[in-house]
């Protein structure tokens, strides 16, 4: 299931004042891609082209280039990590990237041009530094084994950069030019974002490989408040495919489940409240968008089930009211749909009433089956649907659903193969059972860290079975920081995202920056005014006046001066956030 030609692994980066030079130094390679830092054009050569003056470094692969302000810039991974091996391919982390610039000097740009150029570099760096970059040279992570092994002779041939789900490869827009040169795709490595975890595993003293993969969709990705629901093209925000995968003496067992937003037109910018109020849009055809996602998924895995995990009352309502309706006018036999209210039913701490869930599932479940192949290599069984999760932001309520329904199947794929003795449950194995919750539970906080800003909140119950005080006070404490990210930074962040994925594309003939955006005089003005009179209100307090009327009058004055200054500033909420600058399309409503 390999390609037959992989990415180079060894290699070594040559700078001199003119090229980049990019060694391949894998077993009988001979390979050098050679960059123009002048004209940019990429080509192929031999080591003997490479001089010896230049500055040498080992790198571990291109994740490609892109334009700014300054020119061309080229993007290398410089550290990796082995998470462990797939069928015996390695598969690993990138851990840490260098960002060069094709320019030598920075001396043909205006100070403006090179604040934009630097906040730029911000962004990228910002993108970087978010964990859950993966690759692998020898194997191709974008597809499910199911995928893998509904192919044609032809894909076999293939470079791993096209035979790759462009859905999974986040430095897709970064790789264009290479792309485009199909003799220099060895150089090309596709890199995914998202969660890999993989364990050796024993049970009854038979081992296997227990793995899980989470690939994160780079199509309307961004930030939790400003991405929301789908686009024209029916791109789900969040979509993420997770993949549990289980090989046991040759034979491969594969589950794969989805999350993604609501797919209709909504959206919840924030605007300084705690739970900006979910906005249904009133202007376009919903249909179109919901019918175009649903059928790409039919398209990717069959039969959908839908999971909607969102409240039933409050602002939550109208979203899981709009979506059934929509499921039901779809009329599709492909498409079915459940709803359950999580929080109302596992109120106060009552989580063992998720199993009112699973027994709903079940049937289902069974029905959709699982993938798996022997080790001759025959498929025995297809998976024929799919479980579509979601809550609000798809992440915590989800991940622990997910976990459950994988748990399952998990039972009957351990049955099946073996491992399990008749009677037997993966609940009682303690050792697999801690390695099985927390990889789940780590799983959790890498989507949420990517979406949100912060770790998952619930994941004391994926760890350990149990909700706990302690995981009330930590989701409490996640909840503030993802208030402060998702006002005060995540307009950034979604720009970061959007220059990364190529959203948004750097014209360096740009007259007037979108970054400089003049603020409105109130956006200084008032919190100013609000400090002030917050402050006098404490000095009036601490310095009392010749009567306790003086003094309760300064109190009231200032008070209410403080008070009103910051209900101005809660009403206009909108003009105080961190908002994106770069991409003004649909995805911001």
């Amino acid at each position: 299931m390999a390609a037959t030609a992989g990415a180079y692994e060894k290699l070594k980066l040559h700078i001199t004042p003119e090229k980049f030079y990019v060694e391949a130094c894998d077993d009988g390679a001979d390979d050098v891609l050679a960059i123009d830092r002048v004209s940019t054009e990429v080509t192929l050569t031999v080591k003997k082209d490479v001089p010896p003056s230049a500055v040498t470094r080992p790198i571990y692969g291109i994740l490609g280039t892109i334009r700014l302000v300054a020119g061309s810039y080229l993007i290398v991974i410089t550290k990796k990590k082995k998470v462990g091996e797939c069928f015996s391919h390695a598969v690993w982390k990138a851990t840490d990237f260098d960002i060069l610039s094709y320019k030598k000097t920075m001396l043909h740009l205006t100070d403006i041009q090179l604040q934009d150029n630097k906040a730029f570099l911000a962004m990228l760096s910002h993108v970087l530094n978010v964990d859950g970059f993966y690759f692998s040279t020898t194997y191709d992570l974008t597809h499910t084994l199911q995928r893998l092994a509904n192919t044609s002779p032809e894909f076999q041939e293939m470079s791993l950069l096209e035979r790759a789900d462009p859905r999974f490869v986040w430095n897709g827009h970064l790789l264009r030019e290479f792309a485009a040169q199909p003799e220099i795709h060895r150089f090309a490595l596709p890199v995914m974002h998202g969660f890999i975890a993989m364990h050796s595993c024993s049970i009854n003293g038979k081992y296997f490989d227990w793995l899980l993969i989470s690939r994160r969709s780079c199509f309307r990705a961004g930030v939790r408040y400003y991405v929301r629901g789908i686009d024209s093209e029916g791109h789900a925000a969040n979509f993420v495919e997770t993949e549990q995968i289980v090989h046991y003496n040759g034979s491969k067992a594969s589950f794969v489940q989805t999350r993604g937003s609501i797919p209709f037109f909504w959206s919840q910018r924030p605007n300084l409240k705690y739970k900006p109020k979910p906005q249904i849009s009133k202007v376009v055809n919903h249909m179109d968008g919901f019918q175009r996602h649903f059928d790409s998924q039919i398209i990717s895995y069959g039969k959908q089930m839908i999971v909607n995990l969102v409240n039933q009352k409050g602002s939550e309502k109208p979203l899981e009211q709009t979506f059934a309706k929509m499921v039901n006018s779809l009329g599709n036999g492909m498409v079915r749909y459940i709803a359950f209210d999580f929080h109302k039913e596992c109120s106060r701490m009552r989580w063992d009433r998720l199993q009112l869930l699973m027994d709903q599932l079940a049937e289902q479940q069974d029905e959709f089956s699982y993938f798996l192949v022997d080790s001759d290599g025959k498929v025995v069984t297809q998976q024929e649907g799919i479980f579509r999760s979601n809550c609000m932001d798809c992440l915590d309520r989800t991940n622990v659903i997910q976990s459950l329904l994988a748990r399952r199947s998990l039972q009957a794929q351990l049955q099946r193969l073996g491992v399990l003795h008749v009677g037997q449950r993966i609940e009682e194995q303690a050792q697999f059972e801690k390695i099985y919750k927390n990889a789940w539970a780590d799983n959790a906080n890498a989507c949420a860290k990517q979406y949100a800003g912060t770790g998952a909140l619930k994941t004391d119950y994926t760890r350990t079975g149990k909700r706990t005080q302690w995981g009330l006070i930590m989701d409490g404490w996640n909840s503030l920081i993802r208030y402060y990210k998702n006002n005060f930074s995540d307009g950034f962040r979604q720009d970061a995202i959007d220059l990364f994925l190529g959203n948004y594309s750097v014209d360096e003939v740009e007259s007037v920056s979108p970054l400089h955006i003049q603020k409105d005089w109130k956006f200084l003005a008032l919190p100013i005014i609000m400090v002030v009179a917050f402050s006098m209100c404490i000095i009036c307090l601490l310095m009392a006046g010749d009567t306790w009327t003086e003094t309760l009058a300064y109190v009231l004055f200032w008070g209410t001066a403080s008070f009103g200054t910051l209900a101005i500033i809660f009403y206009n909420g909108r003009d105080f956030v961190d908002a994106p600058k770069l991409v003004q399309k649909e995805k911001m409503d």
